[in-house]
């Protein structure tokens, strides 16, 4: 551990006494005799003591069951562990339970509309509209609605809905490519698809009419198109097979909202891998695990209190959409964004902090560390005094990104890097608002995460860099994945690498003696060295520091006779070329700042990197396609944010395989 590591932030007596992990810490001492001195006292026990932690959630949140659990978890290894067996319940009837007219539901805006509020009364009429309209088209337990939808409130009121009777929801961006779309939706075989007819982002209008009907076309199970006339008014049922316009069916006479109940375990959604390299995996989690982990997570994790205004910028195919929604749960706020976040330039979203009065402000890695190197300076241009955290997930935030947090946009404010996935829909690491913050790191395991680092013999380790394992079951990791036959993707997704049901996340992590984390990137996109193991985030971190370089992606390859080669590919400031003085530059920063195995063999100029639509980098594709393999094979580009990226790579491999004779 770093002794020298320069602590950030730690709460401050007001903040710390009214934490929502106070709270629980006051009631577990008054409910349970439980007295902790301390968060990681606590996490120590919520691992211990795994059922009972488990039970006191179910307790401090009364949960609503219209039957009783019979076992709070079975004593079965993952992934086959049951939880609250018996128990029958409803996700969005927790939420409608916080209706209030104290304060909105949702607030939202798009690059084309100003900012707007729906009030509780509001969302739940719209959501009994619909909810009665689908129950009229059959659609019931079981069956699947499916949104190619925008961030907009007609994506929560259509998941509230098929969720309030029991119907099972999933969502992609209609940024996705029909291929994209129809690889994840025909897998579930929905009976309903609710779109729109386009969608702007950077000023500009993209129309996508095409786009569903080819997807409509290629999905026989699709009974009907709800549609949403987002981009032009004039769109009309002529234009779509099946269809209805949206604002007929919220002309539908609601009734009262009612809530199906169904078991703990029945399937809440279907989300997917990122599908780079293959048919995306149908990703499938249960209304009460997610019901259960979304409420500890927001509100001891997150801290997010009722009447407080809980934003993320996501859009619908991003797992961080799904969490969002979880907000309601706890009686926050939603506040909703769809369209660029750099248009008309960086300082929108902030300006949108401001206009909002967000309270918690979530987003990604990379878009701090953009603001970062623009060396912008929110806080002088915006009034942010409603801030209360900022969020950062996707990728790891490197530390100059931590210190630019609070010299640019608020010294009292408390800074939540967190990581997790779509396995599980929530972070196993993040924020505690009850521990100080040390520069760069992650401040701990989440409650009930049983999280350590292996060495390479599979024993934990502390202070030292290792594979990120689960030990004990999460309530809302994956039920199954879809059609996955005897849980065979399943299984080989987590489980392979260790005996006795240890899940394997893909991570290198560092858990300090502390309880505090670093991660290092991917462990399937690691860059082995003469036997030495270097996580791609180390190489970012250096190289992310140097003014000149927006951004980069590295890879290592490993070739005949034992030879490797490691390139690095950068992005440059807009106007800047790559020169000796940048490449001694980046050499060095990797050499002083960890070892000379960290330099590239060769540093290259590129005009994009390439991503995912949800903001991850291709490491593993760019790694195949440099190794020979068919870019069909390698990747797929429907599920690519920019698909044209890789066009420089393809070439790059023909030099490559041709000097180097892989």
């Amino acid at each position: 551990m770093d002794d020298n590591l320069k602590k950030i932030w730690e709460p401050s007596p007001s903040f710390l006494e009214n934490t929502n992990l106070t709270k629980y810490f006051q009631w577990l001492k008054i409910n349970k005799g439980l007295d902790f001195n301390n968060y990681e006292v606590l996490w120590q026990w919520s691992v211990d003591h795994l059922s009972e932690f488990w039970e006191t959630m179910w307790q401090y949140f009364d949960i609503k069951s219209h039957s009783p659990y019979t076992q709070v978890m079975s004593d079965d290894l993952m992934p086959n562990v049951k939880w609250f067996e018996g128990a029958t319940l409803n996700y969005a009837e927790h939420i409608f339970r916080n209706k209030t007219d104290e304060y909105p539901a949702i607030i939202y805006q798009t690059e084309t509309t100003t900012l707007t509020e729906i009030s509780w009364a509001e969302l739940e009429r719209k959501v009994s509209s619909l909810k009665f309209y689908l129950e009229g088209l059959g659609v019931g337990k079981g069956d699947c609605v499916v949104g190619f939808l925008p961030n907009i409130p007609e994506a929560t009121i259509a998941f509230l809905a098929t969720n309030a009777l029991g119907a099972i929801w999933s969502s992609c961006s209609p940024d996705f490519g029909a291929s994209s779309v129809i690889d994840r939706f025909l897998q579930i075989e929905p009976k309903v698809i609710i779109a729109v007819d386009g969608y702007d982002y950077n000023h500009k209008t993209h129309l996508k009419i095409d786009v569903v009907n080819e997807i409509v076309a290629h999905i026989p199970s699709l009974e009907k198109v709800i549609y949403i006339p987002f981009v032009d008014e004039e769109t009309s049922n002529s234009d779509f097979p099946k269809s209805i316009r949206w604002s007929e069916v919220m002309s539908t006479p609601g009734e009262v909202l009612t809530f199906e109940s169904v078991p703990f375990d029945h399937p809440i959604w279907v989300l997917y891998s990122s599908g780079t390299t293959g048919i995306p995996k149908a990703i499938t989690h249960s209304q009460g695990g997610i019901l259960m982990e979304h409420l500890k997570y927001l509100t001891f994790q997150n801290d997010v209190h009722k009447g407080e205004r809980f934003f993320w910028y996501s859009t619908t195919g991003w797992m961080m959409w799904n969490f969002v929604q979880g907000a309601l749960l706890v009686g926050a706020t939603v506040v909703l964004y769809d369209g660029s976040p750099s248009y008309p330039d960086l300082n929108m979203l902030w300006e949108f902090t401001e206009k909002a009065k967000i309270n918690h402000f979530g987003t990604s890695a990379p878009y701090l560390v953009a603001c970062m190197k623009r060396e912008m300076s929110p806080q002088k241009t915006n009034d942010l005094s409603s801030l209360r955290s900022i969020s950062s997930t996707g990728s790891p935030l490197p530390p100059d990104a931590f210190d630019w947090v609070y010299e640019n946009v608020g010294k009292e404010i408390w800074l939540c890097s967190m990581s997790g996935g779509t396995d599980v829909c929530t972070a196993f690491v993040g924020g505690s608002p009850m521990k100080p913050l040390y520069q760069g790191e992650i401040q701990c395991r989440a409650l009930g995460v049983d999280l350590h680092a292996f060495d390479e013999m599979g024993q934990p380790v502390l202070n030292e860099v290792g594979e990120m394992v689960i030990l004990k079951a999460m309530p809302s990791m994956p039920i199954y994945f879809w059609n996955d036959k005897n849980n065979q993707r399943y299984l080989a997704s987590y489980f392979e690498m260790y005996p006795n049901g240890v899940w394997r996340h893909g991570d290198w992590i560092k858990i300090t003696d502390r309880g505090s984390l670093t991660i290092y990137g991917r462990s399937d996109a690691t860059l082995n060295r003469q036997g030495i193991r270097i996580g791609t985030a180390e190489i970012y971190r250096a190289v992310n520091k140097l003014p000149e370089v927006v951004d980069s992606l590295i890879v290592n390859l490993e070739m005949k006779g034992g030879r490797h080669f490691m390139p690095l590919f950068v992005l440059l400031q807009e106007g800047m070329s790559l020169n000796d003085n940048i490449i001694k530059e980046i050499k060095t920063s990797l050499k002083t700042q960890y070892t000379p195995r960290h330099v590239p063999d060769e540093i290259i100029q590129v005009k994009q990197i390439p991503y995912t639509i949800s903001g991850k980098k291709l490491e593993a594709p760019v790694k195949k396609i440099l190794m020979g393999i068919p870019t069909n094979k390698a990747a797929n580009k429907d599920a690519m944010k920019n698909p044209d990226s890789l066009e420089f790579f393809i070439k790059y491999a023909n030099h490559f395989i041709d000097q180097f004779d892989i």
